[in-house]
Parts: C-alpha cells; sequence; structure tokens
C-alpha cells in the first residue's frame, strides 16, 4: 500500500482524480477498453469533479459499476446512490459505454445476482473507494464477510456507520437511515487491478489509523487493503492526523 498526503479536500481529489484519469487511459491503451467502481459518499466530492474533467479520457470504452446502495430506498431521495452517480457523474460523462447501478427497490437477492454476474464478465481496472468512519469498505461494516465469493452481498448496516449517514446530512433522522444494503464483497473490491482509496476529513482519522495499524482484521474491514499490490491511500492532513 502507498500513502499520499495532500494538505486538504480539494488537493487530495485533484492528485488522487489525476491518477485515477491515468490508470482509465492505461486500460484503454492496453486493453481496448477499461472497466472501473465508483463509490459515492461526500468522500468522493473532490475525486469525481477531477475525473469528469479530465478531457482524454475515451468514455464510449469506459464500464462502470458502483459499490452499493441502500434496500428500499428510492432513486429520487437525496441519499439514493443511483441518484448521486447520476447526477455527479453520469450526467457529467454521457459517452459512457455502459453503467450498471444497484437498484435497491427490487428483490435484493436477485439483484445481487444480476449485478455480480455482470462484474463477473467485467474484470475491473481501477475502483474509486472510500472507507467510513467505522473503518468499513463499501458497506462491510465490521465484522466483515472476507471470505465470501459472491461479487454482491445484502448487508446489515451497523449503528456508527449509519449515524455517519445522518451526520453527513443525507436523512433528516437516524430511523430513516435504511437497516440493509446491497454491498460489493470484500473479495470482489480486492480484484480491481488498481484502487484509488479517497479518505478526506479528521473524522475518518481513527479508521485511518486503524487501517495502516492495525494486523489484517475484519473487525477493522478496510486494513485489508494492505494486501493489495496497488493500493494507494490519498489522505489530507486532518485524516492523516493520527
Amino acid at each position: 500500500m502507498k500513502i499520499s498526503i495532500s494538505s486538504n479536500p480539494q488537493e487530495l481529489g485533484k492528485v488522487a482524480g489525476t491518477t485515477a484519469a491515468q490508470l482509465i487511459r492505461k486500460a484503454i491503451e492496453t486493453n481496448g477498453a477499461a472497466n472501473i467502481i465508483l463509490a459515492t459518499g461526500t468522500s468522493q466530492f473532490q475525486t469525481l469533479n477531477r475525473l469528469i474533467n479530465e478531457t482524454e479520457i475515451d468514455w464510449s470504452k469506459v464500464t462502470m459499476f458502483h459499490l452499493d446502495e441502500y434496500i428500499g430506498l428510492s432513486i429520487s431521495h437525496p441519499a439514493s446512490f443511483r441518484k448521486y452517480l447520476q447526477e455527479r457523474f453520469l450526467e457529467k460523462v454521457p459517452a459512457l459505454k455502459a453503467a450498471y447501478l444497484i437498484n435497491g427497490e427490487t428483490n435484493a437477492l436477485e439483484e445481487c445476482k444480476r449485478i455480480g454476474d455482470l462484474i463477473k464478465n467485467h474484470p475491473i481496472d481501477v475502483a474509486l473507494v472510500g472507507i467510513g468512519e467505522n473503518g468499513h469498505l463499501a458497506f462491510n461494516d465490521p465484522p466483515a464477510d472476507f471470505e465470501t465469493e459472491a461479487p454482491y452481498i445484502i448487508v446489515n448496516l451497523d449503528e456508527p456507520c449509519r449515524k455517519q449517514q445522518l451526520g453527513e446530512g443525507w436523512f433528516a433522522s437516524l430511523a430513516e437511515v435504511p437497516q440493509q444494503a446491497i454491498s460489493m464483497s470484500i473479495k470482489q473490491i480486492l480484484k480491481a487491478k488498481h484502487i484509488i482509496c479517497s479518505v478526506p476529513d479528521s473524522r475518518k482519522a481513527f479508521a485511518v489509523k486503524n487501517t495502516l495499524e492495525q494486523t489484517v482484521s475484519n473487525l477493522y474491514p478496510a486494513s485489508i487493503l494492505q494486501q493489495h499490490t496497488d493500493c494507494t491511500l490519498y489522505l489530507d492532513t486532518a485524516s492523516a492526523g493520527l
């Protein structure tokens, strides 16, 4: 694992987004196409902004998957990750070859199989991810399932995770935060050739410390990134504070 520390979230996003763009272009040059994973949430704002402003990516050769979605949440809800990606990414890169979004409003088991079958046919070149305040990777809260081979799984969201979503302003009350989600599994995330992990903000500092300093354990889900062959953790001075 490599670590990059920037002075602020804007600079972090610039560095992470630029690197992601370089890797996407390289995959297209090598393979004629690129498959990517995009995360959502406030940690990704600056990285995505930089990525969509890269002018030399042939988006018509790029296929996108995303990490997770709440079960039972309407796509029109402000917290919907499909809505997030449509507004912050898809509408800005209309030439994209394909985007496979998770539908949390249908049968969850069937949806896990549907999108899982799709991603099996699209080896991931670049995954853009983040780390939650509780150390989760995607919605794999502790203790995370490190063993399942299923690409997408149904997960229960723990209280710290749900409080983070409330604290970030996506919901008006804790009762409104769904208790389950469809999440990309840990093993599927690790299959990505390159991982760009953007983690700004002081509230993530304890999770960053555990990710880097704890022995790899499902109690610290993001610690598994220590074992990936090409993962860079992009921090700002606040998230790197501990």
